[in-house]
């Protein structure tokens, strides 16, 4: 059931005096893409009338099928918070769809709706709750990103130590007036980077809020005069930023499918088979929850990210999939590789559609590992059947190119433009001179 009409959107654009609404997608990477309309084109807005040319957005479509339309989620509605209040600034997330009106294959909110739909038809519901990790940079003279800061704070600091307690304060603020429920949020381990985890959302709506939660954090750190990246390893030598998901799934009544009392861990047999799809595709799912060149600088031993295909109950957080303590109605799966440069909607499209693989066939989990898998032998770990997790780009696209189920998942053409344009940055990073090279080998040879 909708929250919100059209005759709810005229209202409140009309009571809350909004002159500019944003008409807010995502490209197949990601990155959130707009057509700003004034309130005058509203009505227009909301008959799906309103046009864009896809073929300037990447990995959308040809100049001669360029025509696209975009069809507000009226649900989505909301009111920047951090605009002025004279003039204020809404925005509504779109659908993308042809000109026959069918949706657009190629949308990447399109590819997660279709996977909860396949999920609602089995009696299942996807709850989803991120944990965001990201830095807080200088900027030069000029305004442009540095990897500089003057903190030295770590984990759980307070201030005057964590210099950023303030910004983290007003994205807080500005993310609860925009209906987000934030959990906690904190300093995180390395000096300038930060964590904060919200509420639980059904499937669209949490990657709606991730897609949200990363320009409200980007725009109020401007505000600070800092820069806010995403980008998982910015700097060697600390802890990348990841966003761990946890997951679970309920019925229609809102039970919750992953909590059974009776067994030893508390997990339902369900929980054990979506478990296990996970753990049956993640090395092809990879590219997806760490999409960059720069996302396997941030998975290696030594700093809080996962490396191994394994699982583990509560207290080992080196694992990929872990189960946290909390049981009851807030029992979950913890998957912790993604990072935050991730689509979500493609990377949660992946996640559901392996577990419910993992359920339709009835996969089981190889056994819980509870000792440290970084500490174990080569040989050890091959007796145990533990595997490597891709440890470049270049890995992960082999994987994916293995494995036909992601195909299904993504549709030929997501499938398609996503592996190309990983291919071409692969290519190029390995054409590429870096500095460590130079200082390494110059000298010497």
């Amino acid at each position: 059931m909708s929250k919100y009409s059209k005759e709810d959107i005229f209202r409140m654009v009309e009571e809350e005096e909004v002159e500019f609404i944003r008409l807010q997608f995502t490209d197949i990477f990601g990155m959130l893409k707009n057509v700003a309309i004034t309130s005058g084109q509203l009505k227009k807005a909301l008959e799906n009338r309103c046009m864009f040319d896809g073929s300037a957005i990447e990995g959308f479509v040809r100049v001669e099928e360029s025509d696209m339309y975009l069809y507000p989620d009226l649900d989505t509605f909301e009111i920047f918070p951090w605009r002025p209040q004279q003039g204020k600034v809404a925005r509504l997330i779109c659908d993308v769809h042809c000109p026959d009106g069918s949706p657009f294959e190629g949308d990447p909110r399109y590819v997660l709706k279709k996977v909860l739909k396949e999920a609602e038809d089995m009696g299942y519901r996807f709850n989803v709750g991120p944990e965001c990790e990201f830095f807080l940079f200088h900027t030069d003279e000029q305004g442009r990103p540095t990897t500089q800061t003057h903190e030295t704070a770590g984990y759980f600091d307070v201030g005057p130590i964590d210099l950023a307690e303030n910004v983290r304060r007003d994205i807080v603020l500005n993310l609860e007036e925009m209906g987000f429920e934030i959990e906690s949020s904190h300093h995180e381990i390395a000096p300038a980077q930060h964590e904060v985890d919200f509420q639980y959302e059904k499937g669209l709506k949490a990657a709606d809020n991730i897609v949200t939660f990363k320009i409200a954090v980007k725009t109020i750190a401007k505000r600070h005069g800092l820069h806010a990246t995403f980008m998982p390893k910015p700097k060697a030598g600390v802890n990348g930023s990841g966003m761990h998901i946890n997951m679970s799934l309920e019925d229609a009544a809102g039970k919750n499918l992953f909590e059974d009392p009776s067994d030893e861990l508390g997990l339902s047999r369900l929980a054990y088979q979506f478990m296990a799809g996970i753990l049956c595709h993640i090395k092809s799912m990879t590219i997806l929850t760490n999409p960059l060149v720069n996302s396997y600088k941030r998975l290696i031993p030594g700093y809080d990210a996962p490396v191994y295909v394994a699982w583990s109950p509560a207290a080992n957080r080196g694992q990929l999939l872990r189960i946290p303590s909390s049981r009851g109605s807030s029992t979950r799966i913890e998957l912790r590789s993604p990072d935050s440069a991730m689509n979500p909607y493609l990377a949660l499209a992946a996640c559901l559609a392996a577990g419910l693989d993992g359920i339709r066939r009835q996969l089981n989990p190889p056994r819980a590992i509870y000792q440290n898998v970084y500490a174990m032998s080569e040989e050890e770990l091959k007796e145990k059947g533990i595997s490597h997790l891709p440890e470049t780009l270049g890995e992960a696209i082999e994987e994916f190119e293995k494995d036909e189920f992601l195909k299904q998942v993504l549709g030929k053409h997501i499938y398609t433009k996503y592996l190309e344009a990983k291919k071409e940055e692969w290519s190029l990073f390995r054409s590429q001179v870096t500095d460590w090279e130079i200082q390494e080998y110059l000298y010497k040879f």
